[in-house]
Order: structure tokens, then sequence, then C-alpha cells
């Protein structure tokens, strides 16, 4: 009895992995040889920051090589199209940011639909901004920001990276919120909006904690407002935007994806160990000294969060008419 039991097992669970197709056996031999996460933004910047994060992670305990490759354009769309048209065998990931959740709505001519051709492993990190204005400017705090800007319509000149930038949605979001009309002056890139900022040629600046630090600390720039939703750690005297405007809340996110149709098994094994990792006091802290929040989520909750981001943002280009391609 006992023999014939164990054979009546033994071919139960076979007839098992036969119906699963084999998904198990293969997450088990997952990864068998090198991994590229693509990401859209270049070397130097924070999703390239984060993805190489993640990538060591993942290279030190899954054991094959996790190797970022830059795949720079339109605003991160290059490599997402990328990875929706890799073969999705879980050797080819996307390193996504909030541009996945603001170009629907921003771009008419994707090729793609964010939502439905991949498949959300893991987030991971998320970087409120920092709302900069020169020490010699007339407001000095946010309420006194947005009285300025009552009082003087269409004369604030509002700088950010581009068009499109978690940064611009946020001064966006601002406006619409405020009930200002503020003029979003767009820049390629931060260097030269920080050095208007520093003349006078625009008034405001928001942009990551990270970013701003050393500006900030040397007194070069004030910084009036941050805006996720609590203040900062590392700024922890300036309040933020939510203080002023109940429910507001703008921030830079970095987290992980996969083509559509990755086995769930994959997808298990890359997220489980994402989440992982950012979870770790080592990885937390070195974030946190970055003014940045690690926030591991798995597959399922991505989604959702992800799913709700794009919501909001295309009410704020919506709101803004802001168009890019």
């Amino acid at each position: 009895m006992g023999i014939n039991r164990r054979q009546t097992l033994q071919g139960t669970a076979g007839a098992f992995l036969s119906a699963a197709g084999g998904r198990f056996a293969f997450a088990d031999d997952y990864p068998s040889r090198p991994v590229r996460i693509l990401e859209g933004f270049g070397g130097g910047g924070t999703p390239d920051l984060v993805s190489r994060v993640v990538g060591q992670w993942l290279t030190d305990h899954l054991h094959q090589p996790f190797v970022i490759e830059n795949k720079v354009g339109a605003g991160g769309n290059l490599s997402t199209q990328a990875v929706v048209s890799a073969p999705p065998d879980g050797y080819t990931m996307l390193a996504v940011t909030t541009a996945n959740a603001i170009n629907p709505s921003l771009y008419d001519n994707l090729t793609f639909d964010f939502l439905r051709d991949i498949t959300l492993v893991a987030g991971v990190v998320r970087l409120p901004m920092v709302l900069l204005v020169n020490p010699s400017f007339a407001a000095q705090t946010l309420p006194e920001f947005i009285a300025y800007a009552k009082a003087n319509p269409g004369k604030v000149n509002v700088a950010s990276p581009g068009i499109g930038t978690p940064m611009h949605v946020a001064a966006e979001l601002l406006k619409m919120r405020a009930e200002i009309e503020i003029v979003h002056v767009p820049y390629r890139g931060p260097g030269q909006a920080f050095t208007d900022l520093i003349g006078g040629r625009v008034q405001a600046f928001p942009i990551t904690i990270s970013t701003a630090f050393p500006f900030i600390k040397s007194e070069k720039l004030k910084p009036i407002a941050v805006t996720g939703a609590m203040r900062s750690d590392i700024l922890p005297d300036v309040p933020s935007v939510n203080e002023v405007l109940p429910g507001f809340e703008a921030t830079a996110w970095n987290g992980s994806g996969v083509p559509k149709a990755t086995p769930s098994a994959i997808v298990d094994v890359l997220s489980r160990t994402i989440t992982d990792g950012f979870s770790d006091p080592q990885v937390k802290t070195r974030f946190k000294d970055l003014g940045g929040e690690t926030v591991p989520m798995g597959s399922a909750e991505f989604t959702a969060f992800i799913t709700s981001e794009t919501e909001k943002w295309a009410k704020v280009v919506k709101f803004s008419g802001a168009k890019a391609g």
C-alpha cells in the first residue's frame, strides 16, 4: 500500500508539472545566462543609479550578470519599446520610471500600451522633489509663493529639465491645485536651469532633493517646499506642499518590468529577489542618503500603483495642454 501510494503521488505530481508547462522547473533554472536591464535616461541620472543597484543585487543573489544597457531617447519610450518587443523569457528587463506613467497622455503616437504590454515586477524607490527659489526672490515660503503668483499672473517662470519630466508635471500639479498662473520653462536637463535660477532669469525650479542638495547646502538656492506626502528626513525643516495643499504629492519613482508574456514563475523570482534587496538596511540607507525612500512593492502592488499614477498624471497633462511628439 505504501509503494502504491507513493507511485500515485509521484504520478499526480508529474501530471501537475506537465500541465503547468514545466514553468516551475523553468524558474528553477532561471537565470542560466546574462540578463539585460534597459534604462532609458543615460548614465549619471537617478534611473541609471537605481538600475545599477538593482542589477548588482540581482547579480549577487541570482548568480548571473544583470547588465545595464542605456537606451536613451523619446523620454524613455525607446527603452520601453525595446522591452515590449523582446522575447518574454526573463532575459530582458525594463528600468521603469515615472515617465512610464506620464508618457501615455503626453505622446499621441506610441506604438505600445505600457500597462498592457509590460508586466510590472517590482517597485523599489520614490524620490520626492524640492521646490527651489533664489534667496533674493520676493517669496521665501510656499504660501508667499502662491500669493505672489496670484498677484502677478503669468510673471513667475518655473524651470524644468524638459517637457513631460516629473518636475514639469509636478509644477503643473501645483499650478492646478493652487489655482495660479505660472509659466513653464523647459530646459534640456537641470544644468542650465540651475544657472538661470541663480541668475534670476527663472523664479523657481522643482528638482529631486539629491540633485538640489549641493545648491541648498551652499545657500545658493532656497528650498521652500518638498513635494512628497511628508517632510524629508534630509530637509526636516522644509514643509511639504501637502501641508499647504492637502492631498498634494508628486514624486519620481523607479521599479522594474518585463515583457507581458514572461512566465509568472520568473516574474515571481525577480519580484521576490528585488523586494528583498530594497528591504535590506544597507540599501535603504544608501537611498535615504540621496533623499529617496525605499518602498518595496511586489508585482500586483506596483501594477496598482502605476495604474493610479497614470490616471493622476493624465489629468495633469490634459490640464497643462502639454504634448511631446
